[in-house]
């Protein structure tokens, strides 16, 4: 704003200059723009207790506001790294189902026994620790001698210590059997072990190989003459006998489709997520380690969902991992 010149220091300049003279310098005090009024009663506002205190109460609110709200969607989304506690989930620690009510209702299609002696340490199976104990069993029992092999030549002493001989002989065999029971219990196996069963179990809940017998197969692609094909529709003889539905063959257990894949993602994170909480708060590597995993489960769930949209597939996934849209859904940052 210009400052402003008294109105007879104007005439008196505009005579001098009329008249030719030399107009001296007006040596007069400019007023600046801070010291106007406008301003003066600007800083007299920003000065004032009261629309302080307001002004900083409206800010509070507005943050509070922000918290509620990002609470309320962080709720609405669910946990990206844990999701739901499941029985299978929670079963992931120990590497065996909880109990056979659990499992009826994570699984509504199962039908069977719970075996917990199923799974065992070292990759053994129930099939070939048996086999080995009878062998172990035949290899030490003593040879009978000549005499003691034909029962009607032995005297009563002598059958009476055969078969004292046998039963110490079987009740040494069971102290061992027991002692190597408990030595490959899946109890007393660590993180490595457990884990390897959890694989093996996510493989045989989710793989293809088990669930074609029990879910729905996957709507065929369009016949021809649809979705703008200007191929013409072929007519169907009704006299033409029904096509059975070839089923599909696969050479060996399912293990790389996208729901066992999620499956042993989310094996994988809940133990990485224990281990953080109790022992590794400050790994860091560990902790890089986490956010990969979660966010490679996250392009399979995307990748899932795409495909599947909704299906029994998808649904199935979802409700036995306990997989939440936090899971999936947006950004991820932990």
């Amino acid at each position: 704003m210009p400052p402003r010149i008294p109105q007879a220091v104007c005439l008196r300049a505009q005579l001098a200059f009329s008249s030719g003279r030399s107009v001296p310098v007006l040596n007069l005090p400019i007023r600046l723009f801070s010291s106007s009024p406008a301003a003066q009663s600007q800083k007299r506002r920003h000065q004032d207790p009261y629309l302080i205190a307001q002004a900083k109460a409206r800010r509070a609110a507005n943050i509070s506001r922000q918290q509620a709200l990002q609470i309320e969607r962080a709720a609405s989304l669910g946990d990206p790294v844990r999701g739901i506690t499941t029985p299978l989930v929670k079963s992931f620690q120990t590497g065996l189902p909880v109990s056979e009510e659990d499992t009826k209702e994570y699984d509504s299609e199962y039908t069977g026994k719970i075996d917990q002696t199923k799974y065992l340490k070292h990759s053994l199976t129930r099939d070939v620790l048996e086999k080995q104990l009878t062998e172990s069993k035949w290899l030490t029992t003593p040879v009978p001698k000549g005499d003691m092999k034909d029962p009607g030549k032995m005297s009563a002493e002598e059958i009476e210590e055969a078969s004292a001989r046998q039963e110490e002989n079987s009740r040494h065999h069971m102290k061992k059997a027991t002692a190597i029971e408990r030595i490959v219990a899946l109890e007393s196996g660590n993180s490595r072990d457990i884990m390897r069963v959890n694989i093996k179990r996510c493989v045989e809940t989710f793989g293809r190989h088990n669930t074609d017998k029990i879910l729905p197969s996957k709507p065929k692609s369009a016949q021809p003459g649809a979705l703008g094909d200007a191929s013409p529709v072929p007519k169907a003889d009704p006299n033409a006998p029904m096509a059975e539905a070839s089923p599909i063959v696969r050479a060996g257990p399912d293990t790389g489709s996208s729901e066992v894949q999620i499956a042993i993602l989310t094996a994988k994170i809940n133990r990485l997520v224990q281990f953080l909480e109790t022992r590794g708060p400050k790994d860091k590597m560990n902790k890089r380690n986490l956010r990969l995993l979660v966010h490679k489960r996250q392009k399979h769930l995307k990748y899932l969902r795409r495909r599947e949209r909704g299906g029994p597939r998808w649904q199935r996934c979802i409700e036995l991992l306990g997989l939440t849209e936090g899971t999936w859904r947006g950004e991820i940052s932990l």
